[in-house]
């Protein structure tokens, strides 16, 4: 076992032996594979991670790093066509082998989702009140929700279809059906990435309120570290499939411990002291490992020789 996997280990290890309740998610030594032209994809390598209640955990990683692919396998949503190994469990349901009843009775009492696009989620041929009562149990609780996501006359929008709305309305009207049965879990993958700065920060802002409201955990999955340090509690870094770092997001940020995370937080852009400072972004040296060929070997090689992640 690499170095970078066993310090993730120990850091995992200690963040569960220091919280009593158990969790409300726990994934352990997952393995998702893909066959695509007649190759194997290695969309995750042997990750484990827990998501404590009333947590909020940040799943961080470049674009095919595996985040999205880990959030289906927690709504046990993974295509068929997948090969899995591990387990994975939301509130002590089997995800992986559940049959599909409790599949759903699991996905419908105790799980939330939010996607990146609203209009790939919501039924364009129906009006946002009908889909959001749907989820609450009637319109009575369908318009309290939608005024509780900050939905502007929340009557009248009612009888809104999803293309009538903006982006950032889309996407409280999401948040509106993902915590309609109080969940105990919200995925939420990527949920500000199509929005503006602007309907970003007010999103995060709705999310931690909703989530100190209700006191649900959330796995916000995000290519963003700057999102992560507003919003999370806890962080795991994925590269390549592999957990490389798991730790509180104050420790992340000032003591990170793997070289791949070190390099992720040296590209993000500050601000100089002053106009003359002239700060040059730093790229991440050496090639991005291709999800085709992780059989052993270095995951992320480096200029020079080396290695910065598990291999």
């Amino acid at each position: 076992m690499s170095s970078a996997v066993s310090a993730v280990d120990e850091q995992r290890e200690s963040s569960r032996a220091s919280s009593d309740p158990a969790p409300v998610a726990a994934i352990t030594d997952l393995h998702v594979t893909f066959r695509r032209n007649g190759r194997d994809v290695q969309a995750l390598r042997g990750v484990s991670l827990d998501v404590a209640p009333g947590e909020i955990l940040g799943l961080v990683g470049e674009s095919g790093s595996g985040k999205s692919v880990l959030g289906f396998c927690l709504l046990g949503l993974l295509s068929s066509q997948a090969q899995l190994r591990g387990t994975v469990q939301v509130t002590g349901s089997d995800m992986v082998h559940g049959n599909a009843k409790a599949l759903r009775k699991v996905r419908r009492l105790d799980l939330g989702a939010i996607f990146q696009d609203p209009m790939t989620s919501l039924n364009p041929t129906m009006r946002i009140g009908k889909q959001v009562a749907e989820a609450a149990g009637s319109t009575d609780e369908a318009l309290k929700l939608l005024t509780a996501v900050g939905i502007p006359e929340p009557k009248r929008r009612f009888r809104a279809f999803p293309h009538e709305l903006s982006g950032g309305l889309r996407q409280r009207v999401m948040i509106a059906i993902a915590i309609a049965g109080n969940p105990e879990l919200i995925i939420a993958d990527e949920p500000t990435t199509a929005l503006d700065v602007t309907i970003q920060a007010q999103i995060i802002a709705l999310l931690q309120q909703q989530q100190a409201r209700t006191g649900m955990a959330v796995l916000f999955i995000t290519h963003d570290l700057g999102l992560v340090a507003e919003i999370a509690d806890r962080t795991t870094v994925l590269y390549a499939g592999q957990a490389v770092e798991n730790a509180p997001v104050s420790g992340i940020f000032a003591r990170p411990l793997m070289p791949y995370t070190r390099a992720l937080l040296d590209t993000i852009p500050r601000l100089g002291s002053s106009v003359e400072a002239n700060y040059v972004l730093e790229p991440i040296p050496g090639q991005t490992a291709s999800p085709f060929d992780l059989d052993g070997g270095c995951a992320l090689p480096v200029a020079g020789g080396g290695c910065t992640g598990p291999g």
